[in-house]
């Protein structure tokens, strides 16, 4: 005890004594610490958030997936509609330092002739490609070509790859393939790689069946497990894990190519007459509900993805509209089921007041005092308010309640709106009944007119068949004929039938125009008043929805025929007579095939199937091109083509014309009654900036015939009508 004060009298010493225990404390402390966070480590096997099990696995295993093939889409016959495929991506390495794994010069050694090569295959001049491949900074490695280097397909590589030019390489990425082009396109829907620059990245869906079915499309990934050392190096002797993948099944629809094919045709025949801001052709079979053809302008090519900008959507479900007069095939089956009609009451047409305001009809002048059995075959719409206002709104809306009207169909399609009915004011609740104060979709529709074709029971709309396991070939999934209600009486539907037969063969029906010879038809014609922005509706003859609705035939219906078209921009000819231009030849062709859909004439054959004719002679590729019955335009002076218009494999129809970029000079071709369409292939393939003025077909060209146009500036093209 002495010696202790001793110690600590010596300041110094008592000093070093106080650091000697702290020093203990701590180094004690800080050992204890560390054995806790070993034990804890190597119980864990954690570290930092970090597992460290985990980490070691992955520095001395290679994990490499195996994608999953992505599953097919096809028609109700089993012919492709989507599958998977390839395209490429062009980029030049632009670094002296590059060199191959002999040697050699893996850089452009001379962009002279690898940008004049490359030119006869991408939609860019010589001199653009030069400026790609002299980029501004001097250390860049590569360079690429924007959007004309991308999305190339397997023939352009190979022509590219066969010049074998230094520094030229391709990254290869999965894709889509749409063999049949534009087809039923925005309701099939598109892909897009989840990673744009990986090789081995999935494909995704982000439209129509390819979104709403992306699962089961997908299927699963699988891999394998490699030993490495650190190198990265395969160990010898080690054993690869493999986990299989699962590939995704393939979903048939209830599209029936044949009919799809043709109403294709039909649709692109109206939108280069008529331009309509849209239009919808829709056939489902009366029976099964099930969707045999659908389609819409303005569409795109899902291969180029041409007109995607204007069309990324899916009307049929995504867009709610006005119906007008077709509402009135459910307004008369409401009266008629509620036991409310009076066919031979005599009422006055033109026009009523309701609510405050004034509702004509469209013959404002009115036919004097008429039946109401004359209201729904004259589309009077002041017939149709005396039918709402006997039933009385109660009633009428439950109607339209049992009809599912402001209520999703449930349809296999991502999107679907549900619609709306304005019921506050009376004036609206009387305007129902004749498609005004109501929104829907054509599905709605074609789900509301299945009940009058079906005896009273509503048929959902359907477009898909089935699902099969494309391992198995095992059928899945399969959908069946869905009744979802019974809105009216069996003898009800016969009657509106009948009253829509009236439509087309009394003398002041509003259908005689689709009177189809040899077959019995019964319909109902729309007019629909388009809402302005600035409250109230449009004005002017063209600013309607215009539509028609058919049964074929009308007493016992196999098809239901669904068209409407909005706001034609060239009406040269009545709203009724351009609709039945797709109506009336689409009946004959769904009859002269009859019930089955394999007792059918071949309506593919109207379509030609686009030869290629990448590397043949431009005299016999002209020849070739003259024997399929297309036209025909060449761009350049060489004798042999590089680039074409529509690409090979894809469906054109007789008498379109087809557009040759040659591997001479570019030269411009004299357009002289080109379509706008034409026009704009001619833009596509030679990557030129083109403005057009007017409509109709080409009249004169601000670059003439025969001048190189590799460096022109603007070409300017005026069209006319003829």
């Amino acid at each position: 005890m002495s010696k202790f004060r001793k110690l600590f009298k010596n300041k110094a010493r008592r000093n070093h004594y106080i650091v000697g225990i702290v020093i203990l404390i701590a180094t004690a402390f800080s050992f204890i610490l560390f054995i806790q966070r070993f034990a804890y480590i190597s119980m864990s096997k954690q570290y930092d958030g970090v597992n460290l099990e985990q980490k070691t696995k992955q520095k001395y295993e290679r994990v490499t997936k195996v994608n999953a093939k992505r599953g097919d889409i096809l028609d109700v016959n089993g012919d492709m509609i989507a599958g998977d495929s390839t395209i490429y991506n062009i980029y030049a390495i632009v670094d002296h330092k590059s060199k191959t794994v002999d040697g050699k010069a893996d850089y452009v050694v001379n962009k002279d002739k690898t940008a004049q090569v490359l030119s006869r295959y991408l939609s860019l001049s010589k001199k653009q490609i030069k400026k790609y491949l002299t980029p501004v900074s001097k250390k860049q490695y590569q360079v690429e070509f924007g959007p004309s280097g991308r999305g190339l397909s397997i023939e352009i590589k190979r022509k590219i790859a066969s010049k074998k030019l230094p520094g030229i390489h391709f990254i290869e990425l999965p894709s889509r393939s749409y063999p049949n082009g534009v087809f039923a396109t925005n309701l099939v829907g598109i892909t897009k790689a989840d990673d744009a620059n990986d090789k081995n990245s999935n494909i995704s869906g982000v439209m129509g069946i390819e979104k709403y079915f992306n699962k089961v499309l997908s299927g699963k990934n699988g891999k394998q497990i490699t030993k490495v050392d650190k190198n990265d190096n395969e160990l010898p002797g080690s054993q690869m894990i493999e986990k299989k993948s699962s590939d995704g099944s393939n979903v048939y629809l209830t599209l029936n190519s044949k009919i799809q094919q043709y109403a294709e045709i039909l649709a692109q025949t109206v939108e280069e007459k008529y331009e309509p801001k849209n239009l919808q052709i829709l056939v489902m079979n009366a029976k099964t509900g099930a969707i045999e053809a659908a389609t819409q302008r303005p569409t795109f090519n899902p291969t180029t993805g041409k007109g995607l900008s204007n069309s990324w959507r899916d009307t049929l479900v995504e867009d709610q509209f006005e119906p007008g007069s077709v509402m009135k095939i459910l307004t008369l089956s409401a009266s008629i089921d509620s036991g409310n009609y009076n066919p031979d009451q005599l009422y006055q047409s033109g026009t009523v007041e309701v609510g405050g305001r004034t509702i004509g009809d469209w013959n404002t002048a009115g036919w004097g005092y008429i039946p109401l059995s004359e209201a729904f075959t004259r589309s009077s719409n002041v017939g149709m308010v005396k039918l709402e206002q006997e039933m009385g709104s109660e009633t009428w809306m439950n109607y339209m309640k049992k009809f599912h009207i402001g209520q999703k169909t449930g349809v296999d399609l991502p999107g679907e709106v549900s619609g709306s009915i304005s019921y506050e004011h009376t004036s609206d609740q009387a305007m129902t009944s004749f498609g005004q104060s109501v929104n829907v979709n054509t599905m709605q529709m074609l789900q509301a007119f299945s009940a009058i074709a079906n005896g009273g029971k509503m048929i959902k709309p359907q477009i898909v068949k089935k699902i099969v396991d494309a391992d198995t070939g095992k059928t899945t999934k399969k959908f069946k004929r869905e009744v979802v209600g019974q809105p009216i009486k069996a003898s009800t539907a016969k009657k509106v039938q009948k009253a829509m037969r009236q439509v087309v063969t009394k003398s002041y029906g509003t259908g005689v125009v689709y009177n189809v010879p040899g077959v019995k038809v019964g319909v109902k014609t729309g007019t629909a008043q388009i809402a302005s922005p600035s409250g109230g509706y449009l004005t002017g003859s063209n600013n309607y929805i215009f539509s028609v609705a058919g049964m074929i035939p009308y007493n016992d219906p196999n098809y239901i025929v669904y068209v409407t078209m909005k706001q034609p921009q060239k009406m040269t000819e009545s709203a009724e007579k351009i609709l039945s231009e797709v109506f009336n030849p689409l009946v004959k062709r769904l009859v002269s095939q009859g019930k089955s859909q394999t007792d059918s004439v071949e309506v593919g054959s109207q379509y030609v199937n686009v030869p290629s004719l990448l590397d043949k002679s431009t005299n016999s590729a002209l020849n070739k091109i003259k024997n399929l019955g297309l036209q025909s335009g060449v761009i350049g002076t060489g004798n042999k083509v590089v680039q074409q218009l529509p690409d090979s494999g894809q469906k054109v129809m007789p008498g379109q014309r087809m557009v040759l970029l040659t591997n001479g000079a570019m030269t411009m071709p004299d357009l002289t009654g080109w379509s706008k369409n034409d026009v704009l292939k001619f833009a596509e393939i030679t990557g030129k900036q083109v403005t057009t003025k007017g409509d109709g077909y080409v009249v004169k060209q601000s670059v003439e015939a025969g001048h190189v146009i590799n460096d022109s500036g603007k070409i300017i093209i005026t069209l006319k009508n003829k």
